[in-house]
């Protein structure tokens, strides 16, 4: 039987074998390089495996230079490999965040619908955009799930990519045995929102951490909900009326009230204004809930959506960072350069937990076995768990008011059918899904020109489907 963390002859600390699909990133590479080297109960090996093999090289130079730092004190050694394989290869842990294909494709699904009149504000997730992303990553995710099958059937994968939903879903489309879960921080907010709140309206006299707030979190990624708040057994939830009035009217801004505001600002109005119409607050940032609904973005120009205090995200933030590769030869120049940070992660701790070290409750994304009672089973939601040394728990969320359900419901159904579209070829299929998406309210025929559009750009990497014979590209 396979046993996480094999002891070190060195010490008693678990040993670890990581692989790293899209270790050449500079985003959650860098992050859990930040997280190990400040890790002292686990020590072993960062496999990093990316389709550009120069930047997983470049990010195991610099991650082998800050475990050499006096200050360090992880022990952690980093290689990169060309082959996924051989990065997989009797891994205790995978960990899948890629941004592959390359970030241009970001531009086509923002801009090309922005001239049918439909705008997103991320657009990596549902819509237009989160549509394309869904078809090229189901494919991606069935080669890693394939390969995991293949080399370290046993591992654990954490998966951080989006869209989180469809990703984590195609891993257990092809192999269903595979011990996955899917991790996203748009809740951990919310628990803070909701310890400034405790302080605010309980009186409590010492700032509150996110950690002793206790949700009860529901959904599906960027689309959850929460209906239950406490801490320390005291009551938050019944605040929010309260919350809700301070913070009125909805919406509280005018627009183009946020220029040269950051394009991931949020001020939770659209939670809370989803809270007033549906009696449970929406538990993600802003820019992911407005896509989830048809009204908020039903706007004729970009900065309208400003009235609601976030800011669409314009093609040209997604394409590539002009900084990032400057600031990696720094750190590779002088690894002290590399500031250690509170990150805020929890992929560590989940490890730990997994290893027997220490339990822990957390939220993330897993099949639906029961803990959401009115969602299909196997789906995955995104709920409360409870993490030890035996695996992962889903806790009972309960159901989601019937309201609710029906948004869930709707982009449920299209997530499955985009699964079914990426392990068959089935272009026709995938535009039923598009086409059922809430954002493109455009007529018919517009819609299928801007699929049809939007595949030719895209064309090189859609090379899993059959494109030769899809009726809505003939049509």
């Amino acid at each position: 039987m396979h046993e996480l963390g094999v002891r070190d002859s060195r010490d008693d600390r678990p040993e670890l074998q990581i692989g790293y699909v899209g270790g050449g990133s500079q985003g959650w590479a860098h992050t859990l390089i930040n997280d190990l080297a400040q890790t002292t109960d686990l020590s072993g090996s960062v496999a990093l495996y990316d389709v550009d093999i120069g930047a997983a090289e470049r990010n195991a130079a610099l991650a082998n230079g800050v475990m050499d730092r006096e200050d360090v004190d992880g022990t952690w050694t980093f290689t990169a490999h060309e082959e996924m394989e051989a990065a997989l290869a009797d891994a205790d842990f995978v960990i899948c965040s890629i941004q592959d294909p390359p970030a241009e494709t970001f531009k086509h699904d923002l801009d090309i619908p922005q001239e049918y009149g439909i705008y997103q504000t991320v657009g990596d997730t549902v819509g237009p955009g989160g549509t394309m992303r869904a078809l090229r990553a189901v494919p991606q995710y069935r080669a890693i799930a394939d390969t995991v099958r293949s080399v370290c059937p046993d591992a654990w994968v954490i998966n951080y990519t989006n869209p989180m939903t469809v990703c984590t879903r195609a891993l257990y489309a092809e192999y269903p045995s595979i011990n996955a879960i899917g991790l996203c921080h748009e809740v951990f907010p919310f628990q803070e929102l909701f310890a400034d709140i405790a302080q605010r309206y309980g009186g409590v006299d010492r700032e509150i951490s996110r950690s002793e707030i206790d949700l009860t979190v529901k959904g599906i990624n960027h689309c959850t909900w929460i209906d239950e708040a406490s801490w320390q057994g005291h009551d938050l939830f019944g605040h929010l009326d309260a919350e809700l009035t301070e913070r009125s009217p909805l919406p509280a801004n005018e627009p183009g009230s946020l220029a040269g505001e950051s394009y991931w600002v949020n001020n939770f109005q659209i939670a809370f204004d989803l809270y007033d119409r549906f009696g449970v607050l929406g538990a993600a940032g802003d820019r992911h809930l407005a896509e989830f609904v048809p009204w908020y973005l039903d706007i004729d120009e970009p900065s309208a959506i400003e009235r609601w205090g976030i800011r669409l995200t314009p093609s040209s933030a997604r394409v590539g960072d002009e900084d990032g590769p400057d600031k990696l030869a720094a750190f590779l120049d002088d690894p002290a350069a590399f500031e250690l940070t509170d990150s805020g992660e929890e992929v560590v701790d989940i490890m730990r937990a997994l290893c027997g070290l220490e339990p822990i409750k957390t939220h993330l994304n897993h099949p639906n076995v029961g803990q959401i009672s009115n969602l299909p089973d196997d789906v995955v939601v995104e709920t409360n768990a409870l993490i030890t040394g035996s695996g992962v728990t889903p806790l009972c969320a309960g159901s989601l008011p019937s309201t609710v359900r029906s948004i869930v419901e709707t982009h449920v159904t299209n997530q499955e059918t985009l699964i079914t579209a990426g392990f068959d070829g089935d272009l026709d299929l995938a535009f039923q899904a598009f086409l059922n998406d809430p954002l493109v309210t455009i007529r018919r025929a517009d819609a299928q020109e801007l699929f049809s559009r939007l595949v030719e750009v895209e064309r090189e990497y859609l090379s899993a489907y059959d494109c030769s014979s899809a009726r809505v590209l003939q049509e």
